[in-house]
């Protein structure tokens, strides 16, 4: 498969050979949506709290008489079927999200997305992606040299002044190559890979 390797300008200046494996597999759109969800649901906490029938704040004793109301008889004012009553089966803090998903199929799903995003040509290779100093305003002026709004940049290793540069940039995104994933990589209508990242890449998710 080849990838296009783009200059400063954010022209295609030539083309680079990467793995078939990676980059060159069918579309799987339930496996991707499987990937997808399941770190979605990895990431939820189980925060919400709701409070059953033992919980509230009311009176046991019995609200009304058994006979004679013509009310339909009611043991106690928690109960669920009134307002103000408790939850039949409440959310509790410790309710766990997460969802299983091999290995092999977390890899594969990744090598879906990325086949898919090089077929879209919205996936590119760039030598390396830099600013000179922490400032959001140089790297702005960067991506816009290259055409380019909203972008995914995956890079070998973090740069400090990179990083600290896209900070107040919300359509732009900088992440290692360890820390990828697939809900970034589907995110953003363009991803850029540095040259290093591709091969950490080839040889991490093959």
């Amino acid at each position: 498969m080849e990838l296009k390797l783009l200059n400063d300008q954010g022209q295609a200046a030539s083309t680079l050979e990467a793995s078939d494996v990676l980059f060159g597999r069918d579309y799987n759109e339930a496996l991707v949506h499987q990937v997808v969800t399941a770190y979605l649901a990895n990431a939820r906490s189980g925060n919400r709290k709701q409070k059953g029938r033992s919980e509230i704040a009311k009176s046991t004793r019995k609200p009304f008489r058994q006979k004679g109301t013509g009310n339909a008889r009611a043991g106690m004012a928690s109960s669920p079927l009134w307002r103000g009553g408790g939850k039949i089966f409440p959310s509790s803090p410790d309710e766990n999200f997460s969802q299983k998903v091999n290995r092999k199929m977390y890899r594969a799903g990744v090598a879906a997305i990325l086949s898919q995003l090089a077929r879209e040509d919205r996936l590119a290779v760039v030598e390396n992606f830099s600013v000179e100093a922490p400032k959001t305003r140089l790297l702005s002026q960067k991506l816009k040299g290259m055409g380019l709004d909203s972008v995914l940049v995956i890079t070998d290793e973090i740069d400090e002044n990179l990083f600290l540069s896209s900070r107040n940039l919300h359509q732009v995104l900088v992440l290692e190559v360890s820390e990828a994933d697939p809900v970034s990589l589907v995110r953003f209508p363009k991803v850029l890979v540095t040259k290093g990242a591709l091969a950490k890449m080839e040889e991490a998710w093959q």
